[in-house]
This record gives structure tokens, sequence and C-alpha cells, in this order.
């Protein structure tokens, strides 16, 4: 989910009235970012607390530690049990399982200290392929039910609405919390708005793909490496399923995103489902509720698909927070002072008063929801990628001649500025963010060397600040082990 897919001019091409009614209720941060990419890693640092560089499962597949603090564990230290109702794509700790469990087969395993309420995972699907086979749907493999009942991109799915896997993990989930116990605490991630992008009907036609947001546009061909192999990486018709000779085009890219904001309203709809549900029960005052997502998506701008890029798209996400109503707080709000996908689980563990781990990086953002600004807050956010793989090379290392570990970005945002540096010797990026959101490179070395030089000192600073360090206000002492506030 991009940020401007509920606040921003995506958004503006549809009616999200649940989004919007929860938007006047809550406190949104209009400049937050996932520190990470893709699914797997993003999860890893949204539950944990912690940049990649420091929990280091930097790909889908690259396992977690088991002893890693995550707001899970943390809830049950307090005997909270966090519900799963859907997924986290945790790669498991080898070294707790026999060689050969089948657990270690999978990147899409359940985060340590979650309880599976519900299935709902996106390669094996087990739960919703059961229900539409029951259902009578015929398919072989699941990626054959994402396929347009016809040739037309914008066509409408083969299962129903009420069918959709948005629909069924809603369904699943208000079957079960009313079963629950007051004071239960549900993680609930859908799947929506993620490719293969195809909307059952009437979502897939909501919006007419003339009314969609043009695409940035910027041709970079042959002025980075990076970026001429991520536009081979991801192409518009890997975003979809049945069309392999489909035309990169901008009326591509437009049938593409009008696809995408149609799965927003769907995920819009159902929403509104739980949120009428909280209501009904005399919940919904009561509850904290937190919206965002793991990433972003490029959608075509700058002709990039996926989330494999340093571009905003790729990170800018939406977080939206309503505590409890008893809770005093400023709301209806937006905040425009920079927050990381970080910073949620320590925001959620200090509004329920439960000491936020050292080794957590992130830091909480109750004082926002005060409408109070720290003095000390951060002015730069920082996110990473890993673009190779140990096992199987990718077309960045196989045309680049790069070893895995020397496949991975960081890219500090400051202001307007964006500095993006590589771990190989592919030269860095400097840009800044238009008033249009377009993007202008600075290449002028001459012009553009203090710039760079200031972002590059603050990107090693920052990078050198949030090291890893479990016990690092831990001192051994005569009086055994001290925590320090210092």
């Amino acid at each position: 989910m991009r940020a401007d897919a509920l606040i921003g001019p995506l958004a503006d091409t549809i009616e999200l009235p649940n989004f919007t009614q929860f938007k006047n209720e809550s406190v949104s941060f209009l400049n937050h970012f996932s520190v990470t990419s893709p699914c797997g890693p993003a999860r890893a640092s949204l539950l944990t607390g912690q940049y990649a560089m420091n929990h280091r499962s930097v790909r889908n597949g690259t396992p977690l530690a088991h002893d890693t603090s995550n707001l899970a564990t943390s809830l049950n230290s307090k005997g909270i049990e966090p519900l799963l109702y859907g997924y986290t794509d945790t790669s498991q700790d080898p070294r707790m399982y026999e060689q050969g469990d089948p657990i270690l087969t999978s990147y899409e395993e359940v985060l340590n200290g979650f309880t599976e309420a519900q299935e709902m995972r996106f390669d094996t699907n087990k739960s919703w392929k059961d229900y539409l086979r029951e259902k009578n749907y015929k398919f072989d493999k699941l990626s054959e039910i994402f396929e347009p009942i016809d040739k037309k991109v914008n066509a409408p799915a083969q299962y129903s609405a009420e069918d959709s896997d948005t629909a069924f993990l809603t369904d699943c989930l208000l079957d079960d919390l009313p079963k629950r116990k007051h004071g239960w605490c549900a993680h609930v991630t859908y799947v929506r708005p993620h490719p293969p992008f195809v909307a059952p009907a009437p979502y897939n036609s909501l919006i007419s793909p003339n009314e969609m947001p043009i695409a940035h546009t910027l041709d970079t061909s042959g002025k980075h490496p990076f970026d001429d192999i991520s536009k081979q990486f991801r192409l518009a018709k890997d975003m979809v399923i049945g069309f392999r000779d489909l035309k990169e085009c901008p009326e591509t890219t437009s049938e593409i995103r009008a696809v995408y904001m149609g799965l927003v309203a769907e995920l819009d709809t159902h929403l509104g489902r739980v949120f009428q549900w909280l209501k009904e029960t005399k919940q919904y005052d009561e509850t904290l509720i937190i919206i965002t997502s793991d990433h972003g998506e490029m959608l075509g701008d700058y002709g990039c698909w996926g989330k494999m890029h340093y571009f905003d798209g790729a990170f800018h996400v939406p977080l939206m927070i309503k505590p409890p109503k008893s809770f005093n707080g400023d709301f209806g709000t937006t905040i425009d002072a920079p927050s990381e996908s970080i910073d949620v689980t320590p925001t959620i563990l200090d509004l329920m008063g439960i000491e936020i781990p050292d080794e957590m990086d992130g830091s909480s953002l109750k004082p926002f929801l005060l409408g109070k600004k720290p003095e000390d807050w951060k002015k730069v956010t920082m996110s990473e990628v890993d673009f190779g793989d140990p096992v199987k090379p990718t077309i960045w290392q196989s045309q680049l001649g790069l070893s895995s570990h020397e496949c991975n970005f960081s890219v500090l945002r400051s202001g307007r500025h964006r500095i993006v540096n590589f771990a190989s010797k592919l030269p860095q990026i400097l840009f800044e963010i238009k008033e249009d959101g377009d993007v202008n490179f600075l290449n002028d070395k001459k012009k553009y060397q203090e710039t760079k030089l200031n972002m590059v000192s603050e990107l090693l600073s920052h990078r050198m600040r949030n090291a890893g360090g479990k016990f690092s206000r831990i001192m051994i002492t005569e009086k055994g082990p001290l925590r320090g506030t210092f």
C-alpha cells in the first residue's frame, strides 16, 4: 500500500469512506517510510522495531534469529496473546529445528510469539484455496485464479467479490473475534493491494483508467547500472497474470493503476465491516487501531514496477493511529515530522505501558498523539534493500558481476534530498523531490558536492548511532547487570 493511495493523488480518484472517516478519528503521519523491502524483511522490521542492518533477515527466505525481541514476545510477557489473522512472512531460525523439518522449506512462516488464528499466506494460501474449491472454482495452481475472465487487464477476476481473499479474511476475522475474551489483540494482515493485480466486480471498473494520475516519468536509461537493471527486473506484465505480451506504455500503466485503486476500495469496504462490528459491540472507542503497510509499490513511476527500488514509491507508506477514546489525544490531525516503520512496535508497547526492549531501534510516536513533538526527534529516515541472493544469483549479480554481499543499498532522506549508497562500487545517487513529486537528479558534482558530503556523513553517523545492541544499555557491575538510561 502506497501512502498516496490513502492520502494523495491516487486516493483522490475514488471514494474511500471508511479510510476517510478513520483518518478524521486518528493521527496520520504523512512522512512515514518503511525501512526495508520486500515483504519478509519489511515485516521483520515492522514487528521487531529494528532496521534490517540489525535484524539481518534481509530477503524473503533469510532467517530471523529466534531470540530477536518483537511485538508478539513483548505482549506475551505481559499475558496478552497476539492473534495473527494472515501472515508475517518470517523465515525461521534453522538452528531451532531438525534438518528436513518442513518449516524450513517456506519463508512464509509465523513470527515467534504469534498465535496463528487464521492462515492467509501469499504463496500457499491453503485456507482460501480450499474455500475456493469448496465453492466449485476450478484451478490447478492458485496463480490461475488471478487471471481475469477475458483478455483485458481491467477485466473482473474469476471469483466474485464475496469470495475474494480480502472478503474471506474479513469473514474469518469476524467469525473468530466474537469468540475471544475481552482484551484480545489482533494483527490482521490483508494481502491486497498486492500483485497480481486483479479485482472482482465491481471493484475492477470503479475508476476509468483515463482518470488516473499519470505516472512520474524520467528517462534514466544508461545513467546508472542499478536503474537499467531494475527496469528489467519487473515489468508491467509481471504485475498481472495471463498477459505475457503486455505492452509497456502509459495506457497499460493507467489500467493497472485503476485496478490497484479498485483493490484499495475493496479493502475500504471490508475494513468498514470490521469497524462496524467494533461499534456494534461497543469496542470501537476503547480499541487501539493502527493502519499501516509493509512497503509501497512503484506502479510504473519512472518506468519501475514492484518495490525493489530507492524511489519514495517503494517505501512511502500510510500510518494512521487511533488510540482508545479515553486517551486524551489530538485526533483528526496530520503529522509532517518524519517517521519510520520501526516506530510502530515501540509506539504500541509505550501506549500499553510495556517496556520497550533496548534492541529496538524505533522510537515511540506517543508524544505526537498528544499533540507534542519531541525536541530531539529524528530529522532523517533510512531504508535498505538487499537485491542479491546467495543461492540463486539475481539479475543484478549476473549482469554486474557482484556477490550477494555487494548487492545492497541504503537510501537516506533529509527534507527533499535523497542519497543512495551502494555496498558495491556502484556510484552514489543524489536527488531531490520537487514540489510536484517528480525527482531531480543532482548530477553536477561541483555544485552539489557539499550537499552530497553532508548527506553521506549523516548516513554514516545514522548507521553508527543505530548499530545493533541487544545489551547496549546493560552494564555488568559489582552489583550485577544494571540497565542505564543515559
